[in-house]
């Protein structure tokens, strides 16, 4: 197989629907195999957008927007970052020959949690949490009593938490109820609800599809607060048959949405075996670990399989860990602080995104350390972390 230089006419192009921090990896990989990269975002001046060959910003959620920038560029390959995106468009636009990683079909379904989670447990019947659907209040009542509390409340789609939140009882149904339409994605007034798992531990299992197979990433263990990940660290312990669980339990649901691409795969470990969470058609934000760890990092392998390379055994190179830099408040001019201080901490890095604003909750950094345990690693990681810190400038 032979590649063009990304400067000449007949380069290959991949187009990035979604330009946070996980797609600005993405770029870079591709790059370094002389790819074309396009960056698009609801925003401008998106992490992805900073290292693209170029940008634009559009409403992604507009179908016929989305397809006149698709239609103009004409890329290879069309990579969906974020769930928030026109995906029956995406599914239009490859019956007519586009290529979606890691196809259409898994970007629709997984776009939203009604999808995946009727797909996983009524038809592969793989172990999922109790769960209804809710498009009202007093639908929400009924759900709840049905599940029993405490229970979890999430918006149909959204990423990074928002919107979700555990209800302990029936006074803070309303309140759930709102905070999950606030936080959700495509104007979708839908909700999932879900018993709650009294887990052991959450886990994330990076599953890569390619030419080579189906391979497995060593398990990525995470803590998440208001359902978004605060830390992380590879690999996490398990046993051989939780391992052996987690890995079937991944293959069924990713055969079954199919092509070629990282997966990431939710899972919670219970003392009665390996539940299933979420999954979703892209690199996970908790594998940022992966950075440090790995000899491939989940964006490298993310684009081997996009562009039909050979993917070897995954090899886990150090122990590490990774910790979150998270905004307090909303502000269109901040300066993080402590940089010099946290990285005075031994085998540690930091990737600073460049978002142009902050958001209250919003990601701005990640801290990533290696050591010879995983204990050691989160060790570093907490210590770095706590020299950061955001300063909200007044323009």
């Amino acid at each position: 197989m032979s590649f063009t230089a990304a400067n000449q006419k007949h380069a290959r192009k991949i187009m990035l629907l979604g330009s946070g921090e996980l797609g600005k990896e993405t770029v870079i990989e591709a790059q370094r195999l002389g790819i074309e990269t396009i960056a698009v975002d609801r925003y401008d001046h998106a992490p992805a957008m900073q290292v693209a060959h170029r940008s634009y910003v559009i409403d992604m959620l507009d179908g016929d927007a989305l397809r006149q920038l698709i239609l103009q560029e004409k890329p290879d390959i069309i990579v969906p970052e974020i769930e928030a995106i026109a995906t029956d468009t995406l599914v239009q636009l490859e019956q007519e020959g586009f290529h979606i990683v890691p196809v259409a079909r898994a970007v629709n379904l997984t776009m939203d949690r009604e999808g995946i989670r009727r797909l996983a447990a009524e038809q592969l019947q793989l172990p999922t949490a109790p769960y209804r659907f809710a498009d009202s209040l007093e639908q929400l009542q009924v759900a709840a009593e049905e599940v029993g509390f405490p229970c979890v409340i999430k918006p149909l789609m959204s990423s990074s938490g928002k919107g979700q939140s555990v209800c302990y009882s029936e006074l803070e149904l309303t309140h759930c109820w709102e905070y999950a339409l606030q936080g959700g994605r495509a104007y979708n007034q839908r909700v999932i609800v879900e018993g709650f798992i009294a887990f052991e531990s959450e886990i994330t299992l990076l599953t890569v599809r390619s030419v080579s197979g189906t391979t497995f990433c060593p398990p990525i263990g995470h803590i998440q607060k208001d359902g978004d990940y605060i830390e992380s660290w590879q690999p996490h312990q398990m046993s051989a048959k939780q391992l052996q669980q987690a890995e079937h339990i991944a293959k069924r649901i990713t055969d079954e949405l199919g092509g070629y691409g990282v997966y990431g795969v939710e899972l919670f470990l219970t003392k009665d075996g390996v539940i299933f969470s979420e999954v979703s058609p892209r690199p996970h934000d908790t594998g940022m670990v992966t950075l440090v760890t790995q000899q491939l990092s989940e964006f490298a392998l993310h684009v081997r399989a996009m562009l039909e390379l050979p993917i070897p055994a995954v090899q886990l190179v150090t122990a590490g860990a990774t910790r979150t830099l998270k905004a307090e408040k909303d502000s269109i001019a901040y300066t993080i602080d402590g940089v010099a201080e946290a990285l005075a901490v031994p085998d540690t890095n930091i990737r600073l995104f460049g978002k142009p604003s902050t958001l209250k909750g919003r990601r701005m950094a990640v801290v990533l350390a290696s050591a010879t345990s995983v204990e050691e690693a989160r060790a570093y990681a907490e210590r770095a972390v706590a020299q950061l810190s955001i300063r909200y400038d007044v323009l």
